[in-house]
């Protein structure tokens, strides 16, 4: 098992962040939604208050369609939320974030944080691509790397 450092910029190798990236980048070739990944040491306050703070400080609502998608992860405290704009809320309800969380805690859970993102994004995309395909001129509208 890797040993992860408690700091965001070192709990992911340049390698996984290159494969968090591509696979935002291949969720993304399917859908106009947006999806970012946001690392903190740990969280001030509750997890979920905390990672919405953080969707609007990152920009998440300043896409066209509304389709921003945040997976946050405070590192310290071991938790994570998945919160999307309104948007995609409207489309898919409390389910769908229910159903990412618990892939992704499953991995989590079991040490495999890298693999826990990726099914994540990959469970992200392949829902959005119903919801918000890829539109002719598509452009995209966030970064893709982790922050």
């Amino acid at each position: 098992m890797v040993e992860r450092k408690l700091y965001p910029k070192l709990f992911f190798t340049s390698e996984e962040r290159s494969r968090v990236v591509e696979a935002i980048r291949s969720a993304e070739a399917k859908t106009s939604g947006e999806i970012r990944v946001h690392l903190e040491r740990c969280s001030r306050g509750e997890v979920v208050g905390h990672a919405r703070k953080m969707f609007e400080r990152l920009g998440m609502t300043n896409t066209k369609n509304r389709n921003g998608i945040l997976i946050y992860f405070s590192i310290a405290d071991h938790t994570f939320a998945v919160l999307g704009d309104q948007g995609i809320h409207e489309r898919v309800g409390d389910q769908f974030w229910k159903d990412v969380a618990f892939e992704i805690q499953n991995a989590f859970s079991r040490g495999e944080f890298l693999e826990g993102l990726i099914a994540g994004i990959h469970q992200i995309g392949e829902s959005l691509k119903i919801y918000f395909p890829r539109e002719s001129g598509d452009i995209n509208e966030l970064p893709d790397e982790v922050k």
